[in-house]
């Protein structure tokens, strides 16, 4: 129990009490988000960036399987009817699935048991164990889009499942992002190919990172996938995580004459 008790304190201490943080997300996720438009937080932990997007005016949907993270956002967030707080797992089909559980860190808690052997061999990772596990319920993207509608952006921050993730997910969306691990940058190219062949139809995505919750992009500038892949190979040695943000090119609107 107090091992426990450490790590969702923790959590919120790194999530919520850092000063200023609010203030940066507020800032970074108004290029994504605004008033009514809805946002999925898939893989929401405690809750700070539904805290951000409601700022914001956006309808969240947080998506959260660990039973201590639940609880954490019913708490917060329970009462806001514009919330939503779903206790599931995404995945590429709907079913049930087994969640490790890192007590002391729930932050890594992971579907994923290739990753969390992957992670492993980082001294980043050593001391991480992932000490008990849950049973959970697993829906599609998909599946919340036609309950919930089409987000106008997806964050998916899922510990190695991200592949998974996408791989439920049938149509492109305006704007999403993925966590990059530096210790499974294989598994991050095949979530950067996946969000390639969904945007293809719609004229393709661009991309940026942002290294470890800084709330800034590494460049200034948005990138395609092979200048991506550039980028990130300079943070790899890092071994830092961060997030790879996607959005749909917008075509240049038609120039029209006067008359």
């Amino acid at each position: 129990m107090l091992a426990r008790a450490w790590g969702i304190g923790r959590s919120l201490v790194m999530y919520h009490g850092l000063p200023g943080r609010h203030g940066r997300m507020v800032r970074f996720y108004r290029e994504f988000l605004g008033p009514g438009e809805v946002g999925f937080d898939i893989g929401a932990h405690v809750g700070s960036r539904v805290r951000a997007w409601r700022k914001l005016g956006a309808r969240v949907i947080a998506v959260e399987p660990q039973p201590d993270c639940l609880r954490i956002l019913r708490l917060f967030f329970g009462r806001d009817a514009g919330i939503t707080i779903a206790g599931l797992a995404v995945g590429a089909q709907a079913g049930r699935a087994r969640l490790g559980l890192s007590t002391a860190t729930p932050t890594v808690s992971s579907m994923s048991p290739d990753w969390i052997e992957s992670v492993t061999e980082d001294r980043g990772f050593a001391r991480v164990r992932w000490d008990r596990s849950v049973e959970v319920d697993v829906v599609t993207l998909d599946d919340l889009i036609a309950v919930h509608g089409v987000p106008a952006f997806c964050k998916i921050d899922v510990e190695g499942f991200e592949v998974d993730v996408l791989a439920g997910l049938s149509r492109p969306l305006r704007a999403l992002s993925f966590e990059y691990l530096p210790p499974a940058h294989d598994a991050a190219l095949t979530a950067l190919d996946l969000v390639e062949k969904l945007g293809a139809p719609a004229g393709g995505y661009e991309f940026n990172y942002s290294p470890i919750e800084t709330m800034r992009f590494a460049s200034d500038r948005w990138l395609d996938a092979a200048d991506l892949v550039r980028l990130l190979e300079r943070f790899r040695p890092l071994g830092r995580s961060g997030d790879v943000y996607a959005r749909l090119v917008m075509p240049e609107p038609e120039a029209t004459s006067g008359q």
